[in-house]
């Protein structure tokens, strides 16, 4: 394995620092902590590259609240001088660690997304119905996934790419092992069923950290590098914790199922949920958002509803006024480039007979409101 060299003092640099701080602040310079430290950036910076040097520094408290798109998530913010340090460690980390990627895990990756994974999948699965022999594909999702990451496994991952690199994985212990604030639930359980203050601190990461991201595909490359290499599956792919592969043969990918769980369990200290199962290509995959089939594809039809009833509001705060031509026009605009992506005759038809703007219209690609 490619060991790595002075990466902690890579991230403490001035100039590491100075490029983190521009990251961290892009588009939020109107905020009032952003113009805060902006307002003494040399000092903050420096007390910032101190408290690295001499190991002083402690990740600030997290700023809770929940989000519930595409579903209830509990997401937790910290501080800008925090997000600064983030950034660092990110800008030095990520260059080295998405490089042992596999090409096909698409998730938090630059260049990646949801479009690519469903486009790669589609692509597979055209080529299988192409077949004379009917294939067969295993969807596998892990439960609670960034709410049950191991932080010992975790860790241990690091160790072994960053050998030797002590100060490195002390902050990572220090992100990862925060003293203060829990990230984990136990097992089977989801955020609303216990208070804060029975959640876990040997498991989870805190969804919103932009380190969370980097370390939830290096936890699951481990998963990625086994079913590559050792189970030997060419049509795989993955999207965080949600998981592919197509085979023609079923006995072949129930195995599959039974290996891979079997190294969630022992190796990664992981669960499967109830959603993993095994079915006809030709009958479609429910993937990153979309009802995939090897000819077309579609919105998942709670996904549609929401947009449906989305396009609803933008109308009624047009017409009572509380937003302008522009915004509307914004908006559709971004929905019609989302459509691009999907088989959308449906919506659009809809969109057009029943949406109006009583004060102006936009045309979008095939579609008018």
């Amino acid at each position: 394995m490619e060991q790595y060299k002075n990466m902690f003092e890579k991230i403490y640099a001035w100039e590491n620092l100075l490029d983190a701080y521009h990251h961290a602040a892009s588009e939020k310079w109107f905020r009032d902590d952003v113009a805060a430290f902006s307002a003494h950036l040399g000092e903050n910076l420096t007390d910032i590259q101190n408290s690295l040097i001499w190991k002083t520094y402690t990740v600030g408290r997290y700023r809770e609240f929940y989000v519930y798109e595409p579903k209830k998530r509990l997401v937790m913010a910290l501080n800008f001088r925090d997000r600064v340090v983030q950034w660092a460690i990110y800008l030095q980390l990520n260059p080295l660690l998405d490089n042992q990627f596999i090409y096909h895990s698409y998730g938090c990756r630059v260049g990646k997304g949801t479009t690519r994974a469903a486009d790669r999948l589609q692509y597979w699965m055209r080529m299988a119905d192409r077949k004379p022999v009917p294939w067969y594909y295993l969807k596998l999702d892990i439960s609670k996934y960034f709410y049950r990451v191991d932080h010992k496994v975790l860790l241990g991952i690091l160790g072994k790419k960053f050998k030797g690199e002590d100060d490195l994985l002390w902050l990572m212990d220090k992100i990862i092992n925060c003293d203060h604030t829990p990230f984990g639930l136990p097992p089977g359980l989801n955020v609303d069923d216990i208070p804060p203050s029975e959640r876990l601190f040997e498991v989870g990461m805190p969804i919103g950290n932009l380190t969370s991201q980097l370390l939830a595909n290096v936890c699951l490359n481990e998963l990625d590098q086994y079913i590559k290499h050792e189970l030997r599956v060419h049509c795989y792919v993955r999207y965080m914790d949600d998981m592919v592969l197509l085979h023609p043969d079923k006995t072949f990918l129930n195995k599959c199922k039974d290996l891979i769980e079997e190294y969630l369990n022992d190796i990664l200290h992981l669960e499967l949920n109830s959603k993993t199962t095994i079915g006809k290509v030709s009958c479609g995959i429910t993937f990153v958002g979309y009802v995939i089939r090897p000819t077309y594809r579609k919105l998942k039809r709670k996904s549609l509803r929401k947009m449906k009833a989305r396009i609803r509001y933008i109308q009624k705060e047009y017409e009572s006024g509380l937003i302008d031509f522009e915004d509307v026009d914004n908006t559709m605009q971004s929905y019609f480039g989302q459509m691009s992506n999907f088989d959308s005759y449906g919506l659009r038809k809809w969109i057009t007979e029943n949406i109006a703007f009583q004060r102006g219209e936009t045309r979008g690609k095939g579609g008018t409101t």
